[in-house]
């Protein structure tokens, strides 16, 4: 009788242990794929696109000016833009001699937005580290206006970028010297530009608006220029230019077996052989 129960304890033992281990395998079948599905990317947000009143507003950046102007019709627009401002100057004096000081402002005035065009045709400028310099690239047909617009008490720049001699893009750095000390941040800025144009998407210090056949960007580079900048662009000549850029930007450089042995995962080594000239110029460098 005892021999007969300790053989079916044994029995049931055995039964259950085959099914814990069947019980095992197959949850760790189930779970396989779970953890694989885990390590799917999360989808990108959808971008926003802005409601019609936020475009109007964003709309109002363009002033007068309109994508695909040439830059003698852009001239041409703030010649009328100066005419207007010194007009009303010259109708508030009398003094012949006061006149003639503003008839010279304004001559010298023209004179500097047309003598600022430049092309960038691959000869270093004075705007390749500036502001805008993350702007424009080399040899793609680009080119460039600038007027400061300093009436009213204002004193900031606008930038007329052209491609193909088609005007494409402004980029205006905002005047922050009359502004409070304490709205000199992003954080304000943002809060600013959101409260008057709607919410937009924000990423590395940028703010970016889409309205269908423009864009507008809203630019922080408080850190390295002490500026806040608004970019209004016509986004297809955008994309287009951006396939130009790369197909122009120059191959990256080659760095020797030995640098790249030391940058590397560990998987490979130099060959010294190879490059015993190298090694031994290092050995002897005084």
């Amino acid at each position: 009788m005892r021999h007969l129960r300790w053989t079916l304890l044994l029995a049931c033992s055995a039964a259950f242990s085959l099914a814990s281990h069947a019980e095992a395998k197959a949850l760790g079948t189930r779970a396989a794929p779970m953890a694989r599905a885990g390590k799917a990317k999360p989808k990108a947000p959808a971008k926003r696109v802005v409601n019609a009143k936020s475009k109007k507003a964003l709309g109002e950046l363009m002033s007068t000016y309109k994508f695909g102007m040439s830059k003698d019709e852009v001239i041409v627009v703030l010649s009328k833009q100066l005419d207007a401002k010194y007009a009303e100057k010259l109708e508030s004096t009398t003094d012949v001699y006061a006149q003639d000081q503003l008839r010279r402002e304004k001559k010298k005035e023209l004179t500097r937005l047309s003598s600022s065009w430049v092309t960038f045709d691959g000869k270093r400028t004075g705007w390749d580290v500036s502001l805008v310099e993350e702007e424009f690239a080399h040899d793609t047909g680009e080119a460039m206006l600038v007027q400061w617009e300093n009436q009213d008490g204002k004193n900031q720049r606008r930038f007329f970028f052209f491609a193909d001699g088609q005007l494409y893009k402004m980029f205006i750095s905002l005047d922050t010297s009359v502004w409070p000390e304490e709205t000199r941040n992003f954080a304000a800025f943002r809060q600013s530009m959101e409260s008057r144009y709607g919410a937009g998407d924000v990423e590395d210090g940028k703010i970016t608006w889409r309205a269908g056949e423009f864009e507008v960007r809203a630019v922080d580079k408080l850190r390295t220029y002490s500026a806040l900048c608004l970019v209004i662009y016509n986004p297809a000549v955008t994309s287009g230019l951006e396939a130009k850029r790369k197909d122009k930007a120059a191959p990256p450089k080659k760095t020797s077996p030995i640098i790249n042995a030391v940058i590397d995962d560990g998987n490979s080594q130099p060959d010294i052989k190879s490059n015993a000239d190298t090694v031994e110029a290092v050995k002897n460098a005084k």
